[in-house]
């Protein structure tokens, strides 16, 4: 992990000389190594497991009616630009036999948007790791994000949201179901 961190160093410091700065200058000097240390953090959801994470947690089921999480905070970055965008999930599922650990939803969102992503991709994977861990008879995920790709660069629209959902089972196969998610999340 030591020789990754002093390659990506060497290659912030590489960056950083080729738009013109000087890499050895006060406020740029522990640049690089603030930049590794940031993609350490920012980029952990390859070194975590989300079966794992979900597996801490899992219960026997006492119920079989609808378990929302919402507003879980959302920061990511997009694999196109190596931009950060942000936002909330919203994730439900209806219980088979397994329940989670509330806290363990919000830390399988983490798993999966600490990666370089795609919204869409992220939404699909919280919603898949959900079904294949807790076989739950149904589950939903809603991803509400704002992206500095389109707001920095580019079309520069600061006021776009992009939504991306995802349903399984129930959520996808009975219209009703899929309506009580949207309305509770406020959808």
């Amino acid at each position: 992990m030591v020789a990754k961190r002093l390659q990506i160093q060497d290659s912030i410091r590489h960056i950083i000389h080729e738009v013109g700065e000087d890499p050895d200058r006060q406020g740029l000097k522990d640049t690089p190594d603030r930049v590794a240390r940031s993609f350490s953090e920012l980029l952990s959801g390859y070194g975590e497991d989300p079966n794992a994470v979900i597996g801490r947690g899992l219960f026997e089921a006492e119920c079989d009616e609808m378990v929302i999480v919402k507003d879980i905070e959302v920061y990511s970055l997009c694999e196109h630009h190596m931009l950060p965008f942000f936002g909330k999930a919203h994730v439900a599922y209806i219980p088979g036999k397994k329940i989670v650990g509330l806290s363990k939803i919000a830390r399988l969102v983490d798993v999966f948007a600490r990666r370089l992503q795609v919204q869409e991709r992220l939404t699909t994977q919280i919603a898949d790791a959900l079904v294949e861990v807790l076989e739950p008879r149904g589950a939903g995920v809603i991803l509400e994000a704002a992206h500095l790709c389109m707001m920095m660069r580019g079309v520069q629209k600061q006021n776009s949201v992009t939504v991306t959902s995802c349903v399984r089972g129930r959520f996808k196969s009975d219209e009703r179901t899929r309506a009580e998610f949207m309305r509770l999340v406020g959808k």
